[in-house]
């Protein structure tokens, strides 16, 4: 009888654990594009190694948008090492939830493109 509650106990956590990195993963809380100054990507951690970046989103880095790049987006890692130090423009999606594994920010990248500078003067 005992092995038979630990069994089910084990199991409920076992089922608990999958269906909250599940949640994790496939719910985002928003998504959306923004635009600015690629000005920092970098893979960095001591344990996990994740992709992360900054862009600045006003005159003299007034204000900084902080993101992630997953492995599973080889295409956006190698676009943003080319871009760096460009104006982009950034399509994302928010998680309510992060894994060291995955990065430091809930913002993560799913795709990336050179846009025009609004400050460029002619």
């Amino acid at each position: 009888m005992l092995k038979k509650v630990l069994g089910i106990g084990l199991l409920l956590v076992l089922l608990a654990i999958a269906g909250y990195i599940t949640i994790a993963y496939y719910f985002t809380f928003s998504d959306g594009d923004r635009s600015g100054e690629l000005i920092k990507f970098s893979r960095k951690g001591y344990v996990f190694k994740t992709y992360e970046g900054e862009i600045s989103q006003g005159i003299s880095g007034a204000k900084m948008f902080q993101f992630s790049v997953m492995d599973s987006e080889p295409q956006v890692i190698e676009k943003m090492k080319e871009l760096q130090g460009k104006y982009v423009k950034v399509h994302y999606v928010e998680r309510m939830r992060t894994f060291a594994w995955w990065g430091d920010s809930n913002y993560y990248i799913t795709s990336v493109e050179e846009d025009k500078s609004p400050h460029q003067f002619k």
